[in-house]
Formats: C-alpha cells, sequence, structure tokens
C-alpha cells in the first residue's frame, strides 16, 4: 500500500462518505474531518462560503487527515494536498434508501458527523436536490476523479462490496505493518 498522510473522500449523499471516513481513521489513526463540521453551525445554521473556505484551507494546511465531503470549490487545493483520492459511487436508489435510513435511524438526535445542536430531520428539499444534482454532481466527482495525478493513489469504489474489499486490504496491510502510514 502507497503511503496514506491525506485521504480525500468524496461521493454524493448517502454514498457511505461519512462511515467510511470513520472506519478508515480507525484502521490509519489518522484524524476525521467531516465537511458536515465545516458546512453547519449547531442550529442547521449554514455558515457564509468566504469562513467554509478558510475552514478548509485550515484542514488542507494539516500534516494528516482523512477529510470527507464535498465543498467542491475548495477541491483542488484538497487535491494537490492529498495522497490518495477515494470516489464513493453508487447507484441513486441505494443512497436514497440510505439517506432514508439514517434520517429514521438518527431521527431527533445529532448523527456524529454532524455538528452538535444539528437534530436529524426529513427534508424534502434536500431529497430533491439529491435527486436534481444527481448527474451533475456525479460528473463533477468524474471529472475530479480523472484528473487526479498519477503519483497519488486513487480508488473508486462502486459499493458495498468494493467498500469492503478495500477495507479488508487496509486491516490486512495494518496488521503486517504495510500500510505505509506516516503520522510525521
Amino acid at each position: 500500500m502507497p503511503e496514506m498522510r491525506r485521504v480525500m473522500i468524496i461521493g454524493q449523499p448517502g454514498s457511505g462518505k461519512s462511515t467510511l471516513a470513520r472506519t478508515l481513521g480507525g484502521i490509519t489513526h489518522l484524524p476525521v474531518v467531516h465537511i458536515d463540521h465545516i458546512h453547519w453551525k449547531p442550529g442547521w445554521v449554514e455558515r457564509p462560503g468566504p469562513e467554509k473556505d478558510a475552514l478548509c484551507a485550515e484542514v488542507h494546511a494539516r500534516e494528516t487527515w482523512i477529510f470527507e465531503g464535498g465543498r467542491s470549490v475548495t477541491w483542488p487545493e484538497r487535491l494537490a494536498r492529498a495522497d490518495s483520492v477515494i470516489w464513493l459511487d453508487l447507484p441513486l436508489a441505494k443512497r436514497l434508501w440510505r439517506v432514508l435510513w439514517r434520517t429514521v435511524r438518527y431521527w431527533g438526535r445529532t448523527r456524529p458527523d454532524l455538528p452538535e445542536g444539528c437534530p436529524e430531520k426529513l427534508s424534502w428539499t434536500f431529497l430533491r436536490w439529491i435527486w436534481d444534482t444527481r448527474h451533475t454532481s456525479r460528473d463533477a466527482m468524474q471529472a475530479l476523479y480523472r484528473s487526479v495525478p498519477a503519483d497519488k493513489s486513487k480508488f473508486h469504489l462502486r459499493g458495498n462490496r468494493d467498500v469492503e474489499q478495500f477495507l479488508s486490504g487496509l486491516r490486512i496491510a495494518a496488521s503486517t505493518g504495510n500500510l505505509g502510514i506516516s503520522h510525521r
């Protein structure tokens, strides 16, 4: 496995970015950053764009991270600093099911990937946004993924089996000391 110090995870809502980031953090012991902690303040108050950009830049400057999520205007800087890119590219039906399931699972409580004071709720606006951006958002991620320089590791995971195989490989590498993670 190549060295992993800064891992960029992208994917559309419900693709499993937060779950993968937490699991990957547990294996690698790298710090995990969820974009929703940057996007939202407590009480579902959205931060202004320049503030989000500055917070993303602070994360990008760190020596190590697993950074999951959007804020596509900051992707070029994130990609420049990342050594690994993971694209979770799951079908729309699977993603919608996961969004609905997590809504039921966390209803009225704050998910681990959200700031305190942002209890889970059902938003038809959000569901509509997932539907409306299903092609444009995927196209943007595909373009980013294709632009990943050859000196960086990249992983295109299209379903549960791909994710499990990826994580299994990391667990094996970690157990044999061949994970290539440096915490310099």
